[in-house]
């Protein structure tokens, strides 16, 4: 028995082909978007290159990209399709190709689905990239004097500006770096020396952060150089008092950021499988109604039209019954391969000895 299986008279048929045209139109605009929001989400991503460790982060817009470019390709093709399929004359050299087409269909949809998925769960893999990468880009807060790192002062203030942030977990992993240059320390000061000597790496440690972790917010003026010793300021507890600095750090901020983007794109690609795949359903109705028609020269003639031949359970049936087909017959090759190769090992050795 067929699977949905439905009855098709001559409107009903150019009804459906009309409205399968529409729709892979709108589906043409809806790979043009989400094409958009993988160069969107691309260009955000190359914007923050400099404190993301590796480029696995854009697995998911180059995803995108492709998904929309097959999607405008795939139903541009099918639009036409739909259009000429009013025509049976047009139709008969579309004919062939509708099985192979709507087979490639069917993967294209398993690939949009995955990328969405992708699009949900790409937290993980965004948020070791961005702790190692922002540890690192720390790091090289100071190198204002070193060719290829010049810029990362301006890229961690303008990012902790932005995303009202401090430091990778919070402000106090600039204590356990020398953001400071050398370049701007007075090394015959005996402050600069007992801080240097004061840890086994030979740096200046300080429990400041740089003037970009400032919340302009608050009405204290910010204090960002002794920031946990109490003494040095009037009427100031950093355990107790609200700190007038940004308090998250920057690697929440930007996997919150990134996290929320993604997945918006994920739901609106999941939208645009479920109108692919309704497309998808439709075309196959249309390439079963026409197929089915048992008078080609009536054109008022009733069909009927199915998603599958068979029911599902013997679609499957047939599949793998096919398969094991397929791997006897390459099974018997490698035999006849293996026993020609053998005869051929014997013939000189025969030779040789005569």
């Amino acid at each position: 028995m067929a699977l949905l299986k439905v009855k098709f008279n001559q409107k009903k048929r150019v009804k459906l082909a009309q409205g399968l045209w529409l729709m892979n139109w709108f589906s043409v605009f809806a790979g043009i978007l989400v094409f958009s929001m993988g160069l969107f989400l691309k260009i955000e991503l190359r914007k923050r290159s400099e404190v993301m460790d590796n480029s696995e982060s854009h697995f998911v817009p180059n995803s995108l990209i492709l998904m929309g470019i097959l999607s405008c390709a795939f139903n541009g093709f099918a639009g036409k399709i739909c259009y000429d399929s009013l025509d049976p004359a047009k139709f008969a050299r579309w004919k062939p190709l509708l099985k192979p087409y709507l087979a490639l269909c069917f993967f294209f949809n398993i690939l949009i689905f995955f990328v969405a998925l992708i699009c949900f769960l790409m937290r993980g893999s965004l948020d070791s990239t961005l702790a190692q990468g922002l540890k690192n880009g720390m790091k090289f807060y100071r190198d204002t004097d070193t060719p290829g790192r010049c810029f990362m002062k301006k890229t961690i203030d303008m990012l902790q500006i932005e995303f009202k942030c401090c430091g990778n977990n919070g402000f106090k992993d600039w204590f356990e770096i020398q953001w400071i240059s050398n370049r701007y320390l007075d090394f015959s000061s005996k402050e600069v020396k007992d801080r240097i000597k004061s840890n086994v790496d030979g740096r200046y440690l300080v429990d400041g952060v740089p003037f970009s972790c400032c919340n302009p917010s608050s009405p204290r003026p910010c204090i960002q150089y002794q920031v946990t010793n109490n003494s040095a300021h009037y009427s100031y507890d950093y355990q107790t008092e609200e700190l007038n600095l940004w308090r998250r750090g920057c690697r929440e901020a930007l996997l919150h950021y990134y996290s929320s983007m993604m997945s918006s794109m994920g739901a609106v690609v999941l939208l645009v499988w479920l109108f692919e795949m309704s497309v998808m359903v439709g075309l196959r109705l249309l390439h079963t109604s026409l197929e089915s028609i048992t008078n080609p020269e009536d054109p008022e003639c009733e069909s009927e039209g199915w998603i599958l031949e068979n029911s599902l359970k013997d679609t499957l049936k047939s599949a793998l019954e096919n398969l094991k087909k397929i791997g006897k017959f390459n099974q018997v090759e490698a035999d006849a391969e293996g026993a020609g190769g053998e005869e051929g090992g014997k013939t000189p050795a025969i030779a040789t000895v005569s």
